[in-house]
């Protein structure tokens, strides 16, 4: 490397080590943070974990799509592993951070403390002239399912209903906002590797096998493995999968009221 190229990487640094240090300082502003309302996917077995209150927590991947700055010459992709290896890691000594913080610092959050979440999940609406049900909600012909009542409408859920007929289910991420059963409010936006997981994380991610309840790690690790395995695309296991090591957002929420005027 000749001189020229030598100063021209350590400026590019140092302009980097500034970014993360402005971003790691304006993360720790949350109280000028706007809020946001936003959609998350949950599939059907995460959408009960949440209704029995057993899901406090999603891991959801961090994406080169979601970073924030200029990168250096010889970096290939904004994959964070790509990110923390290069040789823009020369800019460590100047903000002092840990790779959890400089990926916090470089990286976009889909969500952020304070934000607000409506749950999309599989769906359906049954137009009340077809089963003549009445402003609440009651269905005559079957008394037994409980559905929400819309002008227009009941809408069903795949995670607490059944249909009928001809009826067909809808994939959440079609799901309109009104649909919506189900809001969060966001206490917490971390990151860190996916095997970092611990036996409460596991738990709080909305696990509830025999495995977890008793603390045996290794079957609720394997357990874990396999449910986050599932979401990923055959084709992405590799980069993204349980063996990958991936680095993740944990979003932490707790259930809270639609907003009023929403």
């Amino acid at each position: 490397m000749t001189e020229n190229e030598a100063i021209k990487e350590l400026e590019a640094s140092i302009d980097l080590a500034k970014m993360c240090t402005q971003n790691y300082e304006r993360k720790n502003e949350i109280q000028g943070y706007e809020m946001a309302i936003k959609p998350i996917l949950f599939n059907t077995e995460m959408v009960r974990a949440i209704l029995d209150g057993r899901k406090t927590c999603t891991r959801r991947l961090v994406s080169s799509r979601q970073f924030l700055g200029m990168l250096p010459d010889k970096c290939k992709n904004a994959a964070p592993d790509e990110f923390l290896k290069g040789k823009r890691m020369m800019f460590k000594p100047y903000c002092d951070m840990t790779d959890a913080e400089l990926i916090m610092t470089a990286y976009k959050a889909p969500y952020q403390p304070g934000d607000t979440l409506y749950v999309r999940e599989t769906w359906e609406r049954f137009e009340c002239w077809k089963c003549e049900g009445d402003e609440r909600g009651n269905c005559p012909k079957e008394p037994k399912k409980s559905v929400l009542y819309k002008t227009c409408g009941c809408y069903m859920y795949r995670a607490t209903d059944e249909i009928y007929g001809d009826a067909k289910w809808h994939p959440s991420i079609h799901m309109p906002k009104e649909a919506a059963r189900i809001w969060l409010k966001v206490t917490d936006v971390r990151v860190e590797r996916l095997q970092d997981i611990t036996a409460d994380s596991i738990r709080n991610e909305g696990l509830s096998s025999l495995a977890v309840h008793c603390g045996d790690m290794e079957i609720a690790l394997k357990e874990w493995e396999n449910l986050w395995n599932s979401t990923i695309k055959k084709s992405d296991i590799d980069r993204y999968g349980w063996d990958a090591n991936p680095w993740v957002w944990i979003i932490e929420f707790e259930r809270c009221e639609k907003p009023k005027g929403v």
